[in-house]
C-alpha cells in the first residue's frame, strides 16, 4: 500500500514538473496536480491513474497546437491555457473524490461516476481546442443563430466531433485500463467486445452531454461581461484596454464553477448508464 503511495507521487512530481516547465501548468496547478496524481494512484491504481495522464497529456498537446490562431480567442477568458489550481481541482476533483470513495468503499458505481467526469472535461478541453481552429462561425446552443469565435455558449461542427472524440477516447481507455489492471475479467472475445462498446458508450454519452451542459451553463449563468469597444461577450474585466460591463449571469459562476457543474452532470449520467447495463 505505502509503495503504491511512493509511486504515485514520484510519477505524479515527474508529470507535474514537466508541465511546469513546458508552462502547461503554473505553480499552483503544478502542487494541485502532484496531490492529485499521487491520489489517483495510491488510493487507487492505473486505471484512476491512466486516465487522469491521459486527459492531462492530450489537453496539453492541444492547448499548444496553432497557438496563433488560439492567442487572439484567449484574450477573452480569465484564465490561460496555463492551468492554475483552480482549473486543475475543477477537471480532476471530482474523480479524485470519486478515487477515495472507492477505496473506503469499493463499488464499481465509482468508476462510472468517474469515467463520466473525466470523459465530460476532455470532451470539454477538445471541443474548444479544435473548436478555436474552425473555419465556420460557431453557433450559440441556444437558438442556433451564428456568433463570434469565443463567444460562451458557441458550438461548432469541428467542436463538436472533437468532444465526442475525446469522450469516447476516455471510455475506451477506461476498457483497456481495467482489463489491464484486472479490474474487469472477460470470458471470451464476444465478451470483451461488448464490454469495450459498453464504456465506449458511457464515455461518449456521458461526455457529450457534460460538454453540451457546460456550454449551456456558459450561455445562460456564467458571469460574463461585454467589451465596450469591440462589443464582445468575454469574462475579463479589462478588454481592448478599457474596462468592460456586467453582461449576464451570477459572480461564483466562473468558467472553473461550469467545468465542475458540468463533469458533476456527466458523472451521474454515467453512473446511470453503467448501473443499467
Amino acid at each position: 500500500m505505502m509503495m503504491d503511495w511512493f509511486i504515485g507521487a514520484l510519477c505524479a512530481l515527474i508529470v507535474s514538473a514537466a508541465a511546469y516547465k513546458k508552462r502547461s501548468l503554473s505553480l499552483s496547478g503544478m502542487l494541485a496536480a502532484f496531490i492529485m496524481g499521487t491520489v489517483y494512484y495510491g488510493a487507487g491504481n492505473l486505471f484512476w491513474f491512466g486516465i487522469l495522464l491521459l486527459f492531462f497529456i492530450s489537453s496539453s498537446i492541444f492547448s499548444h497546437f496553432r497557438g496563433d490562431r488560439k492567442a487572439e480567442l484567449e484574450k477573452s477568458y480569465a484564465k490561460s491555457g496555463r492551468r492554475d489550481a483552480g482549473q486543475v481541482l475543477a477537471n480532476g476533483g471530482l474523480g479524485m473524490l470519486a478515487c477515495l470513495g472507492n477505496l473506503f468503499w469499493p463499488d464499481p458505481a465509482w468508476a462510472y461516476f468517474f469515467v463520466g467526469t473525466m470523459a465530460a472535461v476532455t470532451a470539454d478541453t477538445w471541443a474548444t481546442e479544435w473548436g478555436g481552429l474552425s473555419k465556420s462561425e460557431p453557433r450559440s446552443i441556444l437558438n442556433g443563430r451564428r456568433v463570434p469565435p469565443g463567444t460562451s455558449g458557441g458550438v461548432t461542427l469541428l467542436g463538436s466531433t472533437a468532444a465526442l472524440a475525446g469522450a469516447v477516447c476516455i471510455g475506451g481507455a477506461a476498457w483497456l485500463l481495467r482489463m489491464w489492471t484486472g479490474d474487469d475479467t472477460y470470458v471470451g472475445i464476444g465478451s470483451a467486445l461488448l464490454t469495450l462498446v459498453k464504456w465506449g458508450l458511457i464515455g461518449g454519452i456521458s461526455g457529450l452531454a457534460g460538454a453540451f451542459a457546460g456550454s449551456w451553463l456558459g450561455a445562460t449563468v456564467q458571469y460574463m461581461h461585454r467589451c465596450v469597444v469591440c462589443g464582445k461577450e468575454v469574462e475579463v474585466a479589462t478588454h481592448c484596454g478599457q474596462e468592460t460591463v456586467v453582461l449576464r449571469g451570477f459572480r461564483w459562476m466562473d468558467n472553473d464553477m461550469v467545468n465542475l457543474l458540468s463533469s458533476l452532470v456527466a458523472g451521474l449520467l454515467a453512473w446511470g448508464i453503467g448501473m443499467i447495463g
